[in-house]
């Protein structure tokens, strides 16, 4: 009887092994750049609002690489070839900056200041601050290209990089404690108070940024870019 491809033993060498783990390393290490690239532009913004205009529109600022493992089940979950060109055309979110701010305009502003330096370059943008998801979800996340120069070469990298407030950041962390809690099955009850909660949040963001225009006054606000993709 023929056993199944999927059943089969796929025996490899100690040598393969290591070949295999050796090209996934340097294929996560150049998202590994690439975000640390992202991460050095923000704080260079940062640094300069702080000595130009006495401003740090920047709370905190976050980033991750997905594991190898993460990786592994994305590529299977979504039944992507998995040789690295077809890894690289199809998953944008390897790496991954998050940029907590102040405000909404902070968030806008920051994302402007970004996407205009020559050397990025944008992929795709969404913007679910303008348009929150239906659970109430909000933050502006851009896919944009970054160059990392290698010993053979440059190579342009994906980096996913989001932008979101205080109260945005707070909501999504319970959200996603309280999904993962449940295993996404959330119960209705508990749905509908995660989007008055964010109601709540978003509110809150209004007024706090009102106070902060009358004690500060205006500081060169910022729209929705016009770039964005509306979803």
């Amino acid at each position: 009887m023929k056993v199944p491809l999927e059943q089969q033993q796929i025996m490899m060498s100690p040598a393969q092994l290591r070949e295999v783990r050796d090209e996934l390393q340097r294929f996560l290490l150049e998202y590994r750049f690439g975000m640390q690239e992202i991460e050095t532009k923000i704080s260079i913004l940062r640094d300069e609002f702080l000595h130009m205009h006495e401003y740090n529109p920047i709370e905190h600022v976050t980033s991750r690489l997905k594991s190898p493992d993460s990786l592994v089940d994305k590529v299977t979950r979504k039944g992507i070839p998995s040789d690295f060109a077809s890894i690289r055309e199809h998953i944008t979110d390897i790496a991954g900056v998050r940029v907590t701010c102040s405000f909404t305009t902070d968030a806008y502003r920051l994302f402007d200041l970004l996407t205009q330096q020559d050397d990025i370059s944008v992929r795709t943008v969404k913007d679910y601050i303008a348009t929150p998801k239906e659970n109430g979800y909000k933050s502006l996340h851009a896919i944009v290209e970054v160059p990392v120069f290698l010993s053979t070469g440059p190579v342009r990298v994906p980096v996913e990089v989001q932008f979101r407030t205080i109260a945005m950041d707070f909501w999504a962390s319970l959200e996603h404690k309280i999904y993962y809690k449940y295993d996404r099955q959330v119960p209705m009850g508990l749905t509908e108070s995660l989007r008055e909660a964010a109601e709540t949040a978003a509110a809150l963001d209004e007024r706090m940024e009102r106070l902060h225009r009358e004690v500060h006054g205006e500081r060169g606000q910022a729209s929705s870019p016009a770039n964005v993709i509306r979803v």
